[in-house]
This record gives C-alpha cells, sequence and structure tokens, in this order.
C-alpha cells in the first residue's frame, strides 16, 4: 500500500503547489505562452467539468458532498484492491483517480476560505476569502490549443465555423484523473470482468 499512497502524495503535492502558486502569482485570465500550443492560462470553475454549474450555492454544497462520499468509497475500494492483491496497474490507476479527486476537493473546500478573490487582483492569502466552506472554485491553468482554424464547408452545420482543437483547460488534478481512466479503459478491461 506504501507505493499508491506515495503517488497520492506526488500528486497532491505538485497540483496543490501549482495552483498555489498561480493563485498568488497571476490575474484570473492572464497567460504565459510557451509555445502556441502549450499555454498557461489561470481560469476557475465552480467545480463541474467544463465550468458547468448545479443549482447555486445549494447544488455547489450536494456536489461536494457527493464528491467526498465518492472519496471516501474511492478510498476503502482502493484499500480492497491492495488486500486482493490486484495488478498494480489497476491499483495505480485508481490511486490516480483518488488523487484527482482529493485535489480538486481541496480547492473546492478550502480555496474560498483562504484566497481572495483573482479577478482583477493577484489573489492574497489568508486576507479574507471570497466564499463559504465547501463554496471554493477549482483552479485551471494547461491549455493546449493544438489545432486552430476554419472547418471545411461540407462539414454539417459547423462548417465554416473557426475551431480550436482542444480548447478545454485543466489542472494536474483533472489530468490524473483522466490518465488513470484511460489506463483502466485501455490496459486493464479485463479487471471488469
Amino acid at each position: 500500500m506504501k507505493k499508491p499512497i506515495l503517488l497520492i502524495i506526488l500528486v497532491l503535492i505538485a497540483d496543490q503547489a501549482l495552483k498555489v502558486w498561480i493563485k498568488t502569482n497571476m490575474v484570473l485570465g492572464q497567460e504565459i505562452v510557451f509555445l502556441d500550443w502549450f499555454i498557461i492560462h489561470f481560469t476557475e470553475n465552480k467545480g463541474m467539468a467544463f465550468g458547468m454549474e448545479f443549482g447555486g450555492d445549494v447544488g455547489k454544497y450536494i456536489l461536494s458532498i457527493f464528491r467526498l462520499i465518492a472519496i471516501v468509497a474511492i478510498c476503502f475500494y482502493l484499500n480492497h484492491l491492495v488486500k486482493l492483491n490486484t495488478k498494480k496497474g489497476v491499483v495505480f490507476s485508481i490511486a490516480l483517480i483518488l488523487a484527482g479527486a482529493i485535489g480538486n476537493m481541496i480547492d473546492s473546500a478550502f480555496y474560498g476560505l483562504i484566497f481572495s478573490e483573482s479577478y482583477g487582483q493577484v489573489a492574497t492569502v489568508f486576507e479574507g476569502g471570497y466564499s463559504g466552506l465547501l463554496q471554493g472554485k477549482v483552479v485551471d491553468m494547461f491549455y493546449f490549443p493544438l489545432f486552430k482554424g476554419v472547418l471545411p464547408e461540407w462539414i454539417p452545420f459547423k462548417g465554416g465555423d473557426y475551431f480550436i482543437f482542444f480548447r478545454s483547460v485543466f489542472n494536474i488534478a483533472d489530468a490524473a484523473i483522466s490518465v488513470g481512466v484511460i489506463n483502466l479503459l485501455l490496459f486493464h478491461r479485463k479487471f471488469f470482468n
């Protein structure tokens, strides 16, 4: 169980260190362009995928409670898999998913209490938060607009429209979840039998 826990800790340290650096050094919407297709773009979301919202403040509490329950369930499941001596690839995939879930939950649970607002200013730490417990925003920063251009006219409904391939902005926690899920689906399908 030591290696999965170490993986979770390393992902959480990297995720939170980068998010804190972004919050305390950048203004919301600010970008650092490394290459045309690799950009650090500071944005925040209410905690659902792709910036979707669910029922305002009450919905945010419901989402946060659901996340906490899911994190506890994944912890028990990961422990169960380790005791069953499950393949390391499956265990590490579940550990990545857990680390990502915890990383984003930390933002949701505590960032509203710890940081000031980032809109139009660099956030300060412990000088008055922007929201209450379980009402924080998740910090995202990785933006990889790999291809930009105009869609061919022959494509139904969208032909002639400008598009950006991979316009989602994400963080290390999101990447950990995605890598864990993709690894399970591609390399460990037999596990689901």
